[in-house]
C-alpha cells in the first residue's frame, strides 16, 4: 500500500514536470500569438493548446504513463485527442467566462484554467492510457511463473539423475 503511493506521488510530479513544460509552451506562445501578432486571445489560446498537448502526449507517454498492452498507438493517440479536445473545451470556456464575462485579464484567466485542465487531464490520462498496476501485475506473475518453472526443472532434473543411477524414485512435490 505504502509503495503504492509513492508510485503515485512520483508519477504525479513526473506529471507536473511535463505540466510544467507544457504550460510554459502554452502560455508562452498564447501570449506571443495575441501580443506580437495581435491574434485573438480566443484563437490565440486555442493555438498554443494544441500545441502543447502534441508535447505533452509526446512526454506522457514517454516519461509519466505505461502503454497498455493491446492498445495501438493510433488508438492510444485517438483517446489522448479525445481527452485533450475535451480539456480545450474546458480552457476555451474557462478562458470565455474569466475574460470576457468577468472582465479578468486573459492571461491570469489562463493560469486558473490550466489549474483546472491539469486536474482533467491527470485523472483521465491515468484512468484511460495507463497500464500502471496492469504491468506490475503482468511481471510479478511472469516472475511467479519462471519461479515455478525452475522449480519443476530442478525436480525434474533431480529425478533424471536419480534414474540414472538407479535410485528409487521419490515421491513427487
Amino acid at each position: 500500500r505504502e509503495s503504492e503511493v509513492r508510485k503515485l506521488i512520483e508519477q504525479i510530479m513526473k506529471f507536473g514536470v511535463v505540466g510544467v513544460i507544457a504550460f510554459v509552451i502554452d502560455y508562452g506562445l498564447m501570449v506571443l500569438l495575441t501580443e506580437a501578432f495581435g491574434v485573438d486571445y480566443l484563437l490565440s489560446a486555442t493555438v498554443s493548446f494544441i500545441v502543447s498537448v502534441t508535447f505533452n502526449y509526446l512526454a506522457s507517454m514517454r516519461y509519466v504513463f505505461t502503454h497498455k498492452e493491446g492498445l495501438s498507438r493510433r488508438r492510444e493517440f485517438a483517446i489522448f485527442v479525445v481527452l485533450s479536445v475535451i480539456g480545450l473545451i474546458i480552457n476555451d470556456a474557462c478562458m470565455y467566462l474569466g475574460t470576457t464575462v468577468l472582465a479578468v485579464d486573459y492571461r491570469l484567466t489562463k493560469i486558473g484554467a490550466t489549474l483546472i485542465v491539469m486536474v482533467w487531464n491527470f485523472v483521465t490520462r491515468k484512468k484511460f492510457l495507463d497500464a500502471g498496476d496492469e504491468v506490475e501485475l503482468a511481471e510479478e506473475s511472469l516472475e511467479q511463473a519462471v519461479d515455478e518453472a525452475r522449480e519443476n526443472l530442478a525436480t525434474s532434473c533431480e529425478r533424471a539423475d536419480d534414474e540414472a543411477h538407479g535410485v528409487p524414485s521419490r515421491p513427487r512435490r
